[in-house]
């Protein structure tokens, strides 16, 4: 007898969908839209996330050298870096090595190193720190320390770079989340508009279970259905296009931005992001048929 009951409520929200899948279907695409802005921006997101990881996963400090140290002047400023605690592993870059380095990450730029009459790129120490996250304050001490050596004329380190990525990948968040939220609302007002329609459409039938003893939940369930149906599709659509759009974007749109193209890459979202947002988009349908049921379903 309930297998019987559940199978007719499920029958009767489908049919609904149906029979109405014309509003049904601008629901579920406004919905998808709602989404889509969120996980874009999530996508976004996590590729600022990673590319502040990669820095992080390779804290390096680059110790730059006065070009006329001699030999042992060298080794001892060697001798210095690696009486520190922090450090895992000291490489000296020559001024042709930089040069080098130079040329193979920035070969547009070849004219001009061309043009100048000697190498612009002083030697240098690169110093690879042990601990993924240190201490800022022992990493500063130790920068300074060094910086103080006789030959060493300047200090180079990425730890700012780490937190602007950080906090822009925060800020990008945010931005999606609001955008997204505002967008969500509309989806949440529209649903609740097509299920009330779907119930005046309904008001005949509806009146008839009434007279045959039909309880309110018997009676609410399929538009709760519909609604639930109608997030789960929406959300749905919206990871589809997210995917193609991290596929494409790159082949697209990133080959344009030269230097920033890792910066504006898509990520794609992890399973929990993912799943986030198939919870968010089957609540935004529930919750627009129930407050549509609510007010407008008198039973």
């Amino acid at each position: 007898m309930i297998f019987r009951q559940l199978w007719y409520l499920v029958k009767v929200a489908g049919n609904n969908l149906w029979t109405f899948r014309g509003r049904n279907l601008v629901s579920v695409l406004i919905i998808g839209f709602s989404f889509l802005v969120i996980g874009i921006f999530l996508a976004l997101s996590n590729n600022l996330t990673y590319l502040g990881q990669q820095l992080s996963n390779n804290l390096a400090i680059s110790f730059f050298l006065d070009r006329n140290l001699k030999p042992a002047e060298l080794e001892d400023i060697k001798t210095q870096i690696l009486a520190s605690e922090l450090v895992d592993q000291v490489t000296y870059v020559s001024s042709a090595d930089a040069l080098g380095r130079f040329r193979a990450n920035f070969p547009e730029l070849q004219e001009i190193i061309d043009n100048l009459k000697s190498n612009p790129f002083p030697p240098s120490y690169e110093v690879r720190l042990k601990e993924k996250i240190l201490s800022l304050q022992a990493i500063i001490y130790f920068m300074e320390k060094i910086k103080g050596l006789k030959g060493v004329t300047d200090v180079q380190f990425n730890q700012e770079w780490v937190e602007k990525m950080e906090s822009l990948g925060r800020i990008v968040r945010a931005v999606g989340f609001f955008l997204g939220g505002i967008l969500i609302l509309a989806s949440f007002f529209i649903i609740s508009n097509v299920v009330r329609l779907n119930v005046f459409a309904r008001k005949n039938e509806i009146e008839i279970l009434r007279l045959v003893g039909a309880t309110n939940t018997f009676i609410r369930i399929p538009f709760l259905l519909e609604g639930f149906v109608l997030g789960l599709l929406g959300s749905l659509v919206s990871l589809f296009i997210l995917f193609i759009l991290v596929k494409i974007f790159p082949l697209y749109i990133g080959s344009s931005l030269g230097a920033a193209r890792e910066l504006f890459s898509l990520k794609p979202l992890t399973l929990e992001q993912a799943a986030w947002l198939i919870v968010g988009g089957v609540v935004t349908g529930t919750l627009g048929s129930v407050t549509s049921v609510s007010r407008f379903l008198r039973v």
